[in-house]
């Protein structure tokens, strides 16, 4: 009798904890499974994301407007007074002009939807997997005539550039940022002003600023923003660190890379009226332009990270010291 009392015993208390066991897996999943399942979550929301913005891209379409010879400032009048000033900020930039510059326009390209949101319209990818890691990126594509900044994959702005014309081009490659300064003189010439000038080239010159966007690669090597893009972007971007007196680069700045080629004759945005999505970079194009780079970019963001935290602590604790 004890025996079977044992045996029933020993049976039910198997079935106990088997039936904890069992509730305990369906209602406390362990750390793995819960990381899984965040991570299916977030993949979810980012499909979502890109789906919900690439929903949104597809109904931009073009219109094509050529300006007659003989009636350019009335056609041009007509225009300005059809638009508000941010509608044709907006017009004039996807045709890589600014204001100064609108009168060189002989036709223009023309969104049949005027987003407040100038990402609406980019020609880049709107994330990077590959670039989950770097804290910030720049981006200037010669072909399309356009940059593109990244924080840790995502697209966060991109804009119009005029960059080196035929007989001047702009070195492509990876690069990084240097020094800025708010007004700095062309080596070129001493009476153009490059304002919210970021070199990202000491020895050659070269830097990204405000300057003509005229619609075409007209510049001497350097890369010319409109100035509402070169002042956020001078605050944006980080300069190097130098030390030894400034004679050695301690931390580099934020990584650039100037890619692709121009036949620098056609204007790539004419062909957004026959396909909206000409001008559109895959995520494949892009990696194939920064993947080669990757290594050196991750290498240098910890080399400045451990230099500013270092120069960060060492400041905080020289201020934390009582004054005698």
């Amino acid at each position: 009798m004890k025996g079977m009392l044992r045996k029933h015993g020993y049976t039910a208390l198997a079935g106990f904890l088997m039936i904890n066991l069992i509730h305990c897996t369906k209602n406390e999943p362990t750390a793995e499974s819960r990381a899984g399942m965040d991570q299916v979550l977030e993949e979810q929301k980012k499909q979502q994301t890109e789906d919900s913005l690439r929903h949104e891209a597809e109904k931009v379409k073009y219109s094509f407007f050529i300006f007659p010879k003989n009636k350019k400032d009335s056609a041009m009048a007509a225009f300005r007074e059809k638009f508000t000033d941010k509608e044709q900020y907006t017009i004039l930039a996807l045709n890589r002009l600014d204001k100064k510059n609108s009168w060189r326009a002989d036709s223009l390209i023309v969104p049949d939807k005027l987003a407040v949101d100038f990402l609406q319209y980019s020609p880049f990818p709107k994330s990077l997997d590959s670039l989950q890691h770097v804290d910030k990126m720049v981006f200037f594509s010669y072909a399309i005539h356009a940059y593109a900044l990244y924080e840790n994959g995502t697209l966060i702005k991109w804009g119009p550039s005029s960059m080196g014309k035929k007989a001047t081009p702009t070195k492509t490659g990876l690069m990084f940022a240097n020094w800025k300064k708010e007004e700095a003189i062309s080596t070129s010439n001493s009476e153009w002003i490059l304002r919210w000038n970021f070199n990202i080239h000491n020895t050659a010159g070269i830097g990204w600023h405000q300057y003509d966007l005229p619609g075409y690669h007209a510049s001497h090597s350097c890369l010319r923003l409109l100035e509402e893009d070169a002042k956020w972007m001078y605050s944006w971007a980080d300069t190097w660190v130098l030390k030894d007196q400034g004679q050695t680069v301690a931390a580099k700045g934020t990584p650039v890379i100037v890619f692709g080629e121009s036949d620098f004759k056609s204007r790539p945005w004419i062909k957004l009226q026959s396909d909206p999505a000409a001008n559109d970079l895959s995520a494949g194009d892009m990696n194939k332009v920064f993947v080669p780079h990757l290594s050196e970019i991750i290498k240098a963001q910890q080399q400045a990270k451990a230099i500013r935290n270092t120069s960060l602590s060492n400041r905080m604790t020289k201020e934390s010291i009582p004054q005698a």
